[in-house]
């Protein structure tokens, strides 16, 4: 079975048909920038765009970076406030002329972590953090996904925690990293004290490099690299599609 995933960023939108027999996109990825101003006409347009490509006509997945609930985000961390209320999964349904699936884009890069990547077979409580533009967030209990935490906006040092150690922050700041490892190991120690998570999945394009951080890191939890990369978002986006 296949299912177009697509994951939509602060940065960039990215999007690909998912093979949901082994979690893998069976066509090179196409991403494309995000708009600005990212208001949901024009996020839509882009994901209408990446469907076109890939000339698409069954069920599509979407991960969107807001808190949703049956298909209205609530939330605008990284995109325009024009998002906040809005039924995000009619207007992708309107635009895309398929039946659209949206959820929290972190939540969907944990589902497929969790299908087919290092959370597989996990018990107890699993927490993903996704660092990208800000710090996303996917928490699971015996495998069960707790929808919508947002833990990428506690409050660290009298700031939120994304704009404190999010990996956009490291580019911004030019941060090395060891400095940045630094943030990152507080925000997960922070995590660890109100959560005691049993695991914890470290994700987005910068997991890749997890050689150059996670050995600086002290929190007690055991922490691990995405096995996914930066695919995360795209196949869970899928999986949660195929789910209903």
């Amino acid at each position: 079975m296949r299912i177009l995933g697509v994951d939509i960023g602060g940065s960039s939108i990215k999007g690909g048909p998912v093979d949901l027999s082994r979690g893998e996109l069976t066509a090179p990825r196409l991403s494309l920038p995000t708009p600005i101003p990212a208001t949901p006409q024009a996020v839509a347009d882009r994901v209408a765009e990446i469907s076109r490509h890939f000339q698409w006509q069954g069920v599509i997945g979407c991960g969107v970076p807001a808190v949703v609930r049956n298909g209205t985000t609530w939330t605008a961390a990284n995109i325009d406030r024009g998002w906040i209320g809005f039924d995000v999964g009619q207007l992708l349904a309107t635009t895309t002329r398929c039946k659209v699936t949206v959820l929290n884009d972190a939540d969907a890069a944990g589902l497929a972590e969790m299908k087919f990547g290092n959370g597989c077979g996990q018990s107890g409580t699993v927490l993903m953090i996704t660092l990208g533009t800000g710090l996303g967030s996917a928490l699971f209990r015996d495998g069960r996904l707790i929808p919508n935490t947002e833990l990428g906006h506690l409050l660290i040092n009298d700031d939120v925690a994304e704009r404190y150690a999010s990996a956009a922050v490291k580019q911004q700041q030019q941060l090395s990293y060891q400095a940045w490892a630094g943030r990152l190991d507080r925000y997960l120690q922070r995590l660890n004290e109100l959560l005691w998570p049993d695991l914890l999945i470290l994700g987005g394009e910068i997991s890749r490099e997890h050689d150059q951080f996670l050995p600086l890191l002290t929190v007690s939890t055991r922490v691990v690299p995405a096995l996914l990369g930066n695919d995360a978002g795209i196949i869970g986006a899928a999986l949660a599609a195929a789910a209903g």
